[in-house]
């Protein structure tokens, strides 16, 4: 791939422990558009990352010709190592206010959309390539994965639900219960991915699918708002993911202890 013009360039404002970086747009082929997202040392999804990837979109939309989205990272090794959990929680409803609109917008995006996986996808940013409408892996290494399984975090009915309607209940069960790590080659078995061949495979999939027409009729948008809107309707609640954790947490403490008290009172 020669190296595009650069139409615009976001940037990513630093953040305690996040030095900053950059969203930068380029057209590497005619109305494709390139979003590269470059965030030492791993792409975490703050809030400020969010912010500049909202502004890209909206200045992809606004200012450009319908064509097809891409988005990718600037980091050989991660795509996106998820959220930076020590951070959000001191940000006032983060997932209701910041992460969540940016997998609505990204899910209801009017024109195709797909996700060149470079390196690890983890938690947070598996999730972020899956609401994404393809997904293409880059490079010989790399990793998806959700292991909140491992660290004891509960997840999110909205983030949760991505994967029940998009991939087979086998794979969520092994991803979500077991914390696998799928490979290039086993996602793709698997159906999680449309291509492990790069920015090549990218290519063939826009060209053989006709992907630069599909977002130019008008009606994109509103057709995937139609396929998506249980995982919309999720994203775009008003509930308060903060309290609802704490409310699980909870609720386990109570099943724990219900099932001691029937365990005492069967005198086996």
């Amino acid at each position: 791939m020669s190296t595009p013009e650069q139409h615009f360039a976001v940037p990513i404002m630093p953040l305690d422990d996040h030095p900053g970086g950059a969203v930068v747009c380029t057209e590497p082929a005619s109305q494709v558009y390139l979003l590269t997202f470059d965030s030492p040392a791993d792409n975490r999804l703050t809030h400020n990352f969010i912010a500049a990837m909202l502004t890209a979109l909206d200045l992809v939309e606004a200012r450009l010709s319908p064509g097809v989205l891409v988005t990718t990272s600037a980091i050989a090794k991660f795509y996106s190592n998820g959220l930076d959990l020590g951070l959000l929680s001191s940000v006032d409803r983060f997932f209701e206010n910041h992460l969540y609109k940016l997998l609505s917008r990204l899910i209801s995006y009017p024109m195709p959309t797909v996700a060149l996986v470079n390196g690890h996808a983890f938690a947070g940013g598996f999730m972020l390539a899956m609401h994404h409408d393809y997904r293409v892996f880059s490079g010989a290494k790399g990793y998806l994965s959700v292991n909140e399984i491992d660290f004891g975090a509960s997840i999110p009915t909205a983030l949760l639900n991505i994967y029940q309607i998009k991939v087979h209940p086998t794979f969520v069960r092994d991803t979500v219960l077991e914390g696998k790590r799928w490979s290039a080659q086993a996602a793709l078995a698997a159906g999680i991915i449309d291509s492990t061949e790069g920015w090549s495979g990218v290519e063939k999939l826009i060209v053989e699918r006709s992907l630069v027409k599909k977002g130019s009729t008008g009606v994109y948008r509103q057709l995937k708002k139609g396929i998506y809107r249980e995982q919309l309707a999720l994203l775009d609640g008003e509930g308060d993911e903060g309290i609802e954790f704490g409310k699980k947490m909870e609720a386990e403490a109570g099943e724990i202890a219900a099932a001691k008290k029937r365990a005492t009172a069967s005198k086996l």
